[in-house]
């Protein structure tokens, strides 16, 4: 059996092989790439449980590493903490998590292609507006005007009592 201790302010103890790693929060920030303030955060939200606390300290399992990890890996992927929260609510470390991530996709592909569609109309305005030649804003607004794209934002905000 493998006993280590290291005394630093985000030391690890390692208890042996089958005992398991605890983790203080400095290095469950350090090995995320967070700050230990997110990790607080996310305890807050629900997001990741409350660990138990040796002389006031938390003290992390391996396995909150592994949901800090995909909490940061879902940020990236454009989920939002409601969404990641309602992935992992309830969520056992020995689940089957396909489902779960079978649902979210669903939704989440839904709101990509959207994505998709608006970006391609962006590229397509900037890609004409590198060419425009207008000799005015006032020109430039009314050329606009010919476009689909104009006359419903024109009509959103007529409705709004914008424009």
């Amino acid at each position: 059996m493998l006993e280590l201790k290291v005394s630093f302010k985000s030391s690890i103890y390692i208890r042996g092989l089958a005992g398991g790693k605890e983790m203080k929060i400095g290095e469950l920030a350090s090995r995320s790439g967070l700050n230990a303030s997110a990790i607080r955060y996310y305890e807050t939200r629900g997001l990741l449980r409350a660990p138990h606390r040796a002389g006031g300290q938390r003290r992390y399992s391996a396995d909150a590493l592994d949901r800090v990890l995909l909490i940061c890996f879902a940020s990236e992927m454009g989920f939002t903490l409601s969404e990641i929260e309602v992935f992992l609510n309830g969520l056992q470390d020995d689940a089957p998590v396909g489902p779960r991530w079978e649902k979210l996709a669903h939704r989440k592909i839904l709101e990509v292609d959207q994505s998709i569609r608006r970006s391609r109309r962006l590229k397509s305005l900037l890609e004409h507006l590198l060419h425009c030649r207008c000799v005015s804003l006032r020109v430039c607004v009314q050329r606009l005007r010919i476009s689909t794209n104009m006359r419903l934002i024109e009509r959103r905000a007529a409705s709004v009592g914008g424009l």
